[in-house]
Parts: structure tokens; sequence; C-alpha cells
């Protein structure tokens, strides 16, 4: 199964969270923030309004707390809108 964003929509995958401190310290799962890296996966179309600025295999930086979280084949996913992101990274 597949996932194809509609319209403005980008389909993002996280990019793995540092799981310990620059000291070596191990951080819990539940305390680590939610990525704002993340690779796009795959993009809708693009509306009038909204054209598709990014294309997937992008990492971008995307705004805290943005889009709606699904998993799929028990991969985790977010669905969000191209106006979340802020920046592709080079």
């Amino acid at each position: 199964m597949t996932i194809k964003p509609l319209a403005d929509k980008v389909l993002l995958a996280s990019v793995e969270a540092e799981e310990t401190t620059a000291s070596g310290l191990y951080i819990a799962a539940s305390a680590q923030e939610k990525p704002e890296f993340m690779t796009v996966e795959a993009v809708g179309p693009g509306t009038e309004k909204h054209p598709m600025t990014v294309k997937a295999g992008d990492k971008v930086i995307i705004t805290k707390y943005s889009g709606t979280a699904v998993k799929l084949d028990g991969k985790e996913y977010t669905i969000a809108s191209v106006k979340d992101i802020l920046a592709v990274v080079e």
C-alpha cells in the first residue's frame, strides 16, 4: 500500500532523532522532541495558491507540531502542507 498526497500536501518521514547527548547521556524516547528535520517521501500536485517547491528525496525543516501523523506498514509518516516547510537542507 502507498500514500499519495493530494493538493498541496507532502508525505514526510522523520530523520532519526539523537538518542544521546553530546556528553554521551541517553535520552528517553518520551523526552525526545518531535524532529523538525524530515525527508520528503512524496508530494501532491500542488495548487495555484501553493505550488510544489520540494520534491521526493529533499531533506527539509518543518514547523514544530505541524502535520498529521500516520502509520503505514509499521513506519511512521507525517502528512503536512507545503506551507509548513520552512527550508530545504542542502
